[in-house]
């Protein structure tokens, strides 16, 4: 067995995982419509990336995450109201959206990107891509 992976839940708890995620979404929602996409944001990371190795969970926070990311406009007044505890796993949802493709969330995520690596450093880099444990 892996080392950490008794932290993971097993497959037949994806379920209660994705009745998580659809909450979240709901409150994230919520924070968007009241113009708060940091808040929106914090939400989305909280608990990220979910314990698990399901893709239908993966896939599902994903999501949850990039609504949140694309929503954020004033990417340097995000950072002055994101704890840096949030710094690396936003970095591994970013380099998830670069793999997409997709245009806007490239864009989207370039420039989170470049901010989050001024603040944060090259270490947030380095930990985001060493840590193949907790994968988005």
């Amino acid at each position: 067995m892996m080392a950490g992976a008794e932290k993971f839940v097993e497959a037949d708890n994806a379920e209660a995982i994705i009745i998580r995620i659809e909450q979240k979404s709901r409150k994230i929602e919520s924070l968007l419509k009241q113009n708060k996409p940091v808040e929106a944001l914090k939400t989305a990371l909280e608990g990220s990336p979910p314990m698990t190795q399901d893709e239908r969970c993966k896939s599902a926070n994903w999501i949850v995450v990039h609504r949140a990311l694309m929503a954020i406009k004033d990417i340097g007044g995000m950072f002055s109201s994101l704890d840096p505890e949030y710094y690396d796993i936003l970095m591994k949802y970013l380099y998830r959206g670069l793999s997409t493709g997709d245009r806007p969330t490239c864009d989207q995520c370039l420039r989170i990107h470049e901010k989050l690596t001024e603040r944060a450093g090259l270490g947030c880099i380095l930990r985001s891509l060493a840590d193949t444990v907790n994968t988005v």
